[in-house]
């Protein structure tokens, strides 16, 4: 069994969709941090299988959008004096800037420069989807566009 010791004051990253962690850890810089923190791949869960998990012994700013954009099921643990004193439950953003590109080469944001890219929650015959502002292409999930 592996153990990891409990924070004092930080932030704990939860219900990460297995494999899902290392990006995650990536996006956020936690790869540079003069910090203790910890990555935990594929954690038992009863909800999902498997997790990651992050573990962040310091307060950091997150984009929450941008984490519910990755994955609406995950949540944040605020810690301080070993407990945890605030649960965030992340949810779908309603819009995304800068944070995937449009795949559409005659899009106005392939063609020209510093235009924000922009998507908007679309609900659609697959259910929730991510549309281009400017030339309404659908977003295929996948986080190797994120990054």
């Amino acid at each position: 069994m592996l153990n990891v010791d409990t924070i004092k004051n930080g932030l704990v990253i939860d219900h990460i969709k297995a494999g899902t962690g290392p990006k995650i850890f990536k996006w956020l810089g936690l790869d540079k941090a003069p910090f203790c923190v910890a990555l935990i791949l594929n954690v038992h869960s009863d909800r999902q299988g498997k997790k990651d998990i992050i573990k962040i012994d310091n307060i950091i700013n997150i984009d929450y959008s941008v984490l519910g954009f990755i994955d609406h099921n995950i949540t944040v643990n605020v810690v301080q004096d070993e407990k945890i004193v605030k649960k965030i439950t992340l949810e779908l953003p309603s819009r995304v800037e800068n944070v995937i590109r449009c795949k559409n080469p005659r899009c106005i944001t392939t063609t020209e420069k510093n235009i924000v890219h922009t998507f908007k929650l679309f609900s659609g015959k697959n259910g929730s989807e991510y549309r281009c502002e400017y030339c309404d292409t659908a977003y295929d999930r996948g986080l190797e566009d994120i990054f």
